[in-house]
């Protein structure tokens, strides 16, 4: 896993290639968000700003989906409910009848 640091640093660079792949200037990106552009650049550069500010960019961007799956809940509490699961039987190939 990475460190804390580094991992804000990719989240700011991809920030900055999906800006780029918009064909958006930080300026602009800033306007749309309500944003000042020293925000945009400092989190393209660290990937530092807070919650809202980053969900402001995330949505100018189109990227707003992944904030659904930030804190989704597991679909098991332990590893032993997980494997208490009943078993999904194998799915069996069904041949369909050949026409004469």
């Amino acid at each position: 896993m990475e460190s804390y640091e580094s991992t804000l640093q990719a989240l700011g660079r991809r920030a900055r290639e999906l800006r780029m792949l918009r064909e958006l200037k930080q300026g602009e990106l800033a306007a749309r968000a309500g944003l000042a552009p020293g925000t945009i650049l400092r989190f393209e550069q660290t990937g530092k700003a807070s919650i809202e500010n980053v969900l402001r960019i995330a949505m100018v961007l189109g990227a707003e989906d992944a904030f659904e799956r930030l804190f989704e809940l597991p679909k098991y509490r332990t590893l032993d409910e997980a494997l208490a699961r009943p078993a999904v039987a194998e799915r069996k190939r069904v041949r369909s009848r050949r026409r004469s």
